[in-house]
């Protein structure tokens, strides 16, 4: 669908599949994601094509993401749920891959989840809160961190010339950033840029989200800018290896910043934002409880800027090790 965090988990979990395994992928752009992986896809909405696709198959990979969670919309758990109940009447082995489970606040949406997670022949989380959930129903999951902390870089063509030090920020719609609080964050950053004199990188995950917001952020800023419009995954991750600090709201935008041992900066909308910001320590608000002077927030970021720490590298090889248990976990359970 153009989000750059679920194209690093599919791109991630390509990479973790046995060689000989022939991946067929569910995709909203069939062609682009042929083109860009090389992969037999199929239109993750045209029923009788799905359908081919699990007669032809023999496992179903349920694959990354917080897919079941009713927090946005019911109709998410109702349609992935669907697709997972298919393949298990279809007979196929299915395996839930790097889940995000929940929030689930329907009887429905949650019955739903527990049938077919019974049906599964592995589960795997990627953080604590879905394994405590998952614990509490009678599943004993593999946890381990988001397989997107394996992602390897790939080089962003022209991004060594703009001029350092580079801050980049990334911004998503949703209706806790109001069209007040975004302004308020414009502000704040209008005047980081002045005291840093940084060059801003700004940086849609989704181009039909991040896109419009990202550009005005770069229409009010005073300095040194540029909206990336990067749809390669790899290439995302590639932006900040060359960055002195990172804002973001999108849970894999922090990810690959912290990857890139980036000083890194959290503006929370969802509880996977959360959970990242505990397990990381890294420093960041709410969204419901951010600042409403943009001084106050413009502040702190210029203390993370001086004197914030980045990840430590031997807790980033930590985290990519355990990370690599969930190819441990889908091999395992092919093989099997």
């Amino acid at each position: 669908m153009g989000n750059g965090g679920d194209e690093a988990l599919l791109a991630t979990l390509l990479q973790q599949l046995p060689d000989y395994i022939q991946p067929i992928v569910l995709s909203g752009n069939p062609q682009e994601t042929y083109k860009r992986y090389n992969v037999e896809s199929c239109d993750r909405k045209s029923a009788f094509p799905i359908l081919e696709a699990l007669k032809r198959s023999d496992y179903f990979i349920w694959g990354g993401g917080s897919l079941m969670q009713d927090a946005t919309s019911i109709w998410s758990p109702v349609y992935y749920a669907g697709l997972m109940a298919l393949a298990q009447q279809q007979s196929l082995e299915t395996i839930a891959w790097a889940q995000g489970i929940g929030p689930l606040k329907r009887g429905f949406t949650e019955a739903i989840t527990k049938q077919v997670l019974a049906g599964c022949t592995a589960i795997s989380v990627r953080d604590r809160a879905s394994a405590e959930l998952l614990n509490q129903w009678g599943f004993q999951p593999l946890l381990a961190p988001d397989p997107v902390w394996t992602l390897a870089p790939k080089v962003v063509p022209g991004l060594g010339n703009l001029p350092a030090p580079r801050i980049a920020v990334n911004l998503r719609s949703h209706p806790t950033l109001t069209p007040q609080r975004l302004q308020v964050l414009i502000a704040a950053l209008i005047q980081l840029q002045k005291a840093t004199k940084a060059c801003f990188l700004l940086v849609p995950f989704q181009l039909s989200q991040d896109l419009e917001i990202a550009q005005k952020i770069a229409a009010q800023l005073p300095g040194e800018h540029k909206v990336l419009q990067l749809t390669d995954p790899a290439q995302l991750r590639g932006v900040y290896e060359g960055v002195e600090m990172a804002i973001g709201m999108r849970l894999h935008s922090l990810i690959m910043a912290a990857a890139a041992q980036c000083r890194c900066w959290a503006l929370s909308y969802d509880p996977k934002i959360d959970q990242l910001m505990a397990d990381l320590d890294l420093p960041g608000w709410d969204l419901n409880r951010l600042p409403d002077d943009p001084v106050t927030i413009s502040k702190a970021w210029l203390n993370l800027y001086a004197n914030g720490e980045s990840i430590n590298r031997d807790r980033l090889l930590f985290l990519r090790d355990r990370a690599l248990l969930h190819r441990e976990m889908l091999v395992g359970a092919i093989n099997n």
